[in-house]
């Protein structure tokens, strides 16, 4: 909590002072115009790399597999949107970053790896059976599974 107090206060501050020195630098006038031009393409090309996700997640889950990559350069395609129609070059910056295909993965990838280790924790409400202890002394039970079918010549009776 104090992380995101300290973000909403930081990141204006940041922003308000990369305006005011590239406005003093090529006019107010220019600067206003260059922030809305980042925010308009910005849109645009989010709105065309969403569609691409968004077809290839539909394409995975066809196949019966899970879209997790997807969903999370979704994830990451929409902070990059936000960051991108907040007015500052900072965000633009980073919303620009997001917009490229391989650091998103690679920050996606990270996205979901992070979200499995916190599933895994011990004592975590989302993971399955508590959670994943390597300290724990369960039970191991060995065996051995075969499935045995009955011949057609089984089922016909015999007098």
């Amino acid at each position: 909590m104090r992380f995101a107090l300290l973000l909403f206060i930081l990141v204006p501050v940041i922003e308000l002072s990369v305006l005011i020195k590239v406005g003093s630098q090529i006019g107010a006038l220019a600067t206003i115009g260059l922030v809305f031009l980042t925010a308009i393409l910005g849109v645009t090309l989010i709105r065309k790399q969403g569609l691409e996700t968004s077809l290839k997640a539909q394409e995975k889950m066809r196949r019966g597999e899970l879209p997790a990559s997807e969903v999370a350069e979704g994830i990451m395609l929409l902070f990059a949107g936000l960051c991108l129609l907040i007015p500052g070059f900072v965000t633009d910056v980073i919303g620009g970053l997001l917009l490229i295909p391989a650091l998103r993965k690679l920050f996606a990838a990270g996205l979901l790896v992070n979200f499995v280790a916190s599933m895994v924790k011990k004592g975590s409400k989302w993971a399955p059976y508590g959670g994943y202890d390597a300290q724990s002394q369960g039970e191991t039970f060995d065996g051995e599974y075969s499935k045995e079918t009955k011949d057609d010549n089984d089922l016909i009776d015999k007098k």
